[in-house]
């Protein structure tokens, strides 16, 4: 069975994206799975650029095809704050979900304006073959507070309400999440890429 590695340490990231792929008939592992704790800086100014430098590095580094995604929230109140640099933004890229979420909810708090767009941008890169790249993207708003707990590695789903929905994406269950969702569209069109190209 071909193995493809997904270019991630964060768990949570590696959960959403395997409760899509895993039908595949690949062996998906991560960088935590290889024992590999290389990174790359991520220099990119867009959400493409940073998946494809990520994809790109960890298969030139393994000799293996490597998915790898690159998400973020635009806020309309908090206008080109975030973007690429959502995690490292606020209490930075080294503070605990709770305390990055914390941070986050505080500078909102005051905001009348609570629209947001989450976007994510997977890139497939082989060894043999021409990188691609897939884009989802889902709006909604911003709610005051977490109403569920706060998920490992993906604090914002516990206040992101989708419009349309009346469960923020933490409180969905992953088909509901899957069918809606920045990442969930995104790996589905990577999905039926590998499904059409690759699964023999």
């Amino acid at each position: 069975m071909q193995k493809i590695l997904i270019a991630t340490h964060n768990f949570g990231k590696f959960k959403e994206l395997m409760e899509v792929l895993e039908d595949l008939p690949f062996k998906f592992v991560s960088l935590n799975d290889e024992k590999i704790e290389e990174d790359v800086e991520e220099h990119g100014e867009s959400f493409e650029a940073n998946a494809i430098i990520k994809a790109e590095f960890f298969s030139r580094l393994t000799g293996l095809p490597a998915i790898a995604d690159d998400s973020g929230i635009h806020v309309d109140a908090l206008n080109n704050e975030l973007g690429v640099k959502t995690r490292r933004w606020g209490a930075g890229a080294n503070a605990s979900d709770e305390e990055w979420l914390a941070h986050f909810l505080d500078r909102m708090a005051k905001e009348k304006n609570r629209r947001a767009e989450f976007v994510a941008c997977i890139a497939f890169a082989h060894p043999h073959a021409e990188t691609i790249t897939f884009r989802g993207e889902c709006v909604g708003q911003i709610l005051d507070k977490p109403q569920t707990e706060i998920e490992h590695g993906i604090p914002l789903s516990s206040v992101f309400l989708p419009d349309g929905k009346d469960k923020v994406y933490s409180a969905m269950s992953k088909k509901e999440k899957n069918e809606i969702s920045h990442r969930g569209l995104a790996i589905k069109k990577c999905y039926d890429y590998l499904l059409k190209k690759y699964a023999k």
